[in-house]
């Protein structure tokens, strides 16, 4: 499982991945239930009577509700096995490796409490290796940069582990929000987090293009207090993301300065693999390998990239056990 502050992906070993829903949670607030989870309760953000409430569990990569993070896992996991409800299975969930002890125990704690047989945790970056096919026991340097909805983190890959790491809690979200901010400072026009994601899905960029891209945005106006809608262009938008992505950029570069010699010898050779939902950022790879002289690869599915590598390690349990933290 890739336990997503945006989204969270299942992958069984018999189907591949079989669920990919946004991580988000409606409860009743006055009876205690949960009446939707995923696809259908993103549909309900910002649109709820007051005696319902959709929120999104995870933060930054991490649990900021424990209860309903239960709930969500628990729900996925059913959908997932369907008629296979008295099987408690075995689990591997990616985490990204900034988090600590206590956050990696309540991830631990609210799959068992989800009926979760047996729980290990792997670092997102080193799922993110094996899913994409990095021989990770090899003694040699692989850089894997990782953006997801909450946190980016930046990995080399040598022989099984994470030889150095960096981790901000700047990735997806964070995007969403400065373009939420550059609307209501250059537009005066209020949007939710959610149309500035569609936004940044439809014309968000780090890097010059070629041709133009345009969409219309659809908000609130400050001025007049009635909804409104505007075009806005690829250029905005990326004036708009801006300082999120230079955050990105930089945490990539403090990583390849303290990385030691010979695995910097390795990267130069093998290049950087860029995965996760921020993968498919129009111009990310050419800004990074401007800004670093390497050469950027993104795979084909950058966002199933971590499911797929947990999916990997239970294909392969004995062997791959190694790569799971404590």
């Amino acid at each position: 499982m890739d336990l997503g502050t945006a989204n969270t992906l299942v992958h069984t070993k018999e189907k591949g991945v079989i669920l990919d829903e946004p991580s988000v949670v409606a409860v009743n607030v006055k009876e205690g239930i949960v009446e939707a989870v995923g696809a259908e309760a993103k549909k309900m953000y910002g649109r709820t009577p007051s005696q319902v409430n959709a929120i999104r569990p995870m933060k930054d990569g991490v649990i900021a509700d424990f209860e309903v993070t239960s709930k969500m896992i628990a729900y996925f996991t059913n959908k997932a096995l369907k008629n296979t409800w008295f099987i408690k299975p075995r689990m591997v969930i990616g985490i990204p490796t900034c988090i600590t002890q206590v956050e990696k125990k309540a991830v631990i704690d609210a799959a068992l409490s989800a009926k979760a047989g047996e729980v290990h945790l792997v670092q997102e970056p080193m799922s993110a290796a094996i899913g994409v096919g990095i021989p990770v026991h090899k003694p040699e340097g692989n850089m894997v940069i990782d953006i997801g909805g909450g946190t980016t983190d930046v990995a080399v890959i040598s022989l099984s582990a994470i030889a150095y790491g960096e981790s901000i809690r700047v990735a997806g979200d964070e995007l969403d929000e400065a373009i939420v901010r550059y609307m209501r400072i250059q537009h005066q026009l209020n949007i939710g987090v959610f149309e500035g994601e569609r936004t940044k899905i439809a014309v968000g960029s780090a890097y010059p293009l070629v041709d133009s891209l345009k969409t219309e945005v659809k908000g609130l106006s400050v001025k007049s207090g009635v909804p409104e809608s505007i075009i806005v262009n690829d250029e905005e938008i990326r004036e708009a993301i801006k300082e999120p992505v230079a955050a990105i950029v930089s945490v990539v570069l403090r990583a390849l300065e303290k990385t030691p010699p010979e695995l910097s010898a390795d990267i130069h050779s093998n290049g950087i693999y860029l995965t996760g939902g921020g993968a498919l950022i129009r111009g990310l790879d050419k800004l990074i390998e401007e800004k670093t002289c390497l050469k950027v690869y993104i795979p084909n599915s950058p966002l199933t990239s971590i499911v797929r590598g947990a999916g990997a390690i239970l294909d392969d349990f004995q062997e791959m056990k190694k790569v799971c933290i404590n």
